[in-house]
């Protein structure tokens, strides 16, 4: 998940690191911190060097809320990512002469206007800002999480157009008004015995249709937003190829 930051950052380890390895995850960020960000000064990372201190995993909160990292402390991939993203972008900064002029293998032969066709080609969706921006939307909104960020944009996309555009809340916050409807040509299909009973059980029995019906229509909007997610094929855009 993350080898190619970890590479990028010349870590000894990138294949086989584990950041549930709750020893290698210390002292990856001891050194992350020590090479790359040096966020502190170097006097003031004692307590983050202690990796053996009972007190680390606050020690750590502090450094996370100084970097100011969106993710919680229990949220430790997408800490990893977002840190490791931050030490690629400084990392850059040290080194912008050395990689300003370099272009990745597979961009030379990339269709200009087939990516200006499609917007999300163009973002960097392993960027920690974008990746920091739609967790954020998602969870207002209160979308699942997805562990492809794109996914969980498009989701976003989706809700917007449908529930939060100007057109459509203007729709939701009309009134609506109901149609006379004539009791006596609905057959209720069995008799209390009891006139005003029998008017009472008819009404029910229609608001019951009604609200059959919404929810059939929700359902139906629930599977038309399902399907625009899941049938997008993932397209690798390097490779000319469309799928996993």
């Amino acid at each position: 998940m993350f080898r190619r930051k970890l590479s990028a950052l010349d870590y000894h380890n990138p294949a086989g690191f584990n950041c549930r390895d709750e020893t290698e995850f210390r002292n990856f960020i001891v050194w992350l911190e020590d090479q790359k960000i040096r966020h502190y000064k170097i006097e003031d990372r004692g307590n983050l060097r202690n990796i053996h201190s009972d007190d680390w995993p606050k020690s750590f909160e502090k450094y996370m809320k100084d970097v100011n990292c969106p993710f919680k402390i229990q949220e430790r991939q997408e800490t990893v990512d977002w840190l490791l993203g931050l030490a690629v972008r400084l990392e850059y900064g040290d080194n912008a002469e050395k990689y300003k002029d370099s272009t990745p293998d597979g961009a030379k032969n990339t269709d200009n206007t087939a990516k200006n066709a499609e917007p999300l080609i163009n973002l960097d969706v392993n960027n920690p800002d974008f990746k920091a921006g739609v967790m954020a939307l998602a969870n207002l909104l209160q979308i699942q999480r997805h562990d492809d960020y794109l996914v969980m944009l498009k989701a976003i996309r989706i809700l917007v157009q449908e529930r939060l555009t100007q057109d459509a809340i203007a729709k939701a916050s009309q009134s609506k008004e109901g149609l006379p409807v004539a009791l006596e040509k609905h057959i209720l299909g069995f008799d209390t015995g009891d006139a005003v009973i029998n008017e009472a059980a008819q009404i029910l029995r229609l608001l019951h249709i009604e609200e059959l019906r919404e929810l059939q229509t929700k359902i139906n909007e629930a599977i038309v937003a399902v399907q625009a997610i899941i049938a997008d094929p993932k397209t690798d855009h390097r490779l000319g190829k469309v799928g996993r």
